[in-house]
């Protein structure tokens, strides 16, 4: 077992910028999980999900010196996750407007034990439907269990703002998954 294993983030940053490069991969590792399953859900792509990841990454591993709070290094991460995802989902709406294909790419962690396959899909499509910005507030919220506070921190977008999206996501899916609009 390396000697960072189990060290805190703000100790293998500074590994890292002291030069043990290689020490980057145990940040990887430790947020890896948490951010395919956001981007998976965010993009509805398993693929542009590994490319938004394979993005984020590299640019935490550019700017690793501009992460002022080491101890939060994870919502640092997270910060350019979320954006790198919509930077490409933006870029894939504007190349093709069409229904995500490939709906296997929910990850296993996303699906409860002996949760219906076809559910899950119908969710998933359901998703894909909602604007980007309710899309992204709502996974957020309920599928990374975050707090208003920590979405406002991640996106840059007031409480309130966030509150009114996730709400209007709740209603649009309703409507999306039931075929009756709510009030």
């Amino acid at each position: 077992m390396r000697a960072l294993d189990s060290a805190r983030d703000a100790e293998v940053i500074d590994a890292v910028l002291r030069g043990d490069v290689d020490s980057f991969s145990l940040l990887v590792e430790r947020y890896r999980d948490t951010c395919t399953r956001f981007a998976v859900r965010m993009l509805g792509d398993r693929e542009d999900a590994d490319d938004a990841l394979q993005s984020a990454f590299i640019r935490a591993f550019r700017n690793l010196q501009k992460c002022r709070d080491r101890e939060r290094f994870g919502s640092w991460l997270f910060q350019i996750v979320v954006n790198e995802c919509r930077t490409l989902g933006s870029r894939r709406n504007r190349r093709e407007r069409k229904l995500v294909r490939d709906l296997n790419g929910l990850t296993h962690r996303a699906a409860e034990p002996g949760a219906d396959s076809a559910a899950l899909e119908e969710i998933q499509r359901a998703l894909n439907r909602l604007d980007p910005s309710y899309r992204e507030a709502f996974i957020l919220r309920y599928v990374e269990d975050m707090s208003y506070q920590e979405m406002s921190e991640i996106t840059g977008d007031g409480i309130s703002a966030l509150k009114m999206r996730v709400m209007r996501a709740c209603h649009q899916l309703r409507e999306h998954l039931e075929g009756v609009p709510s009030d």
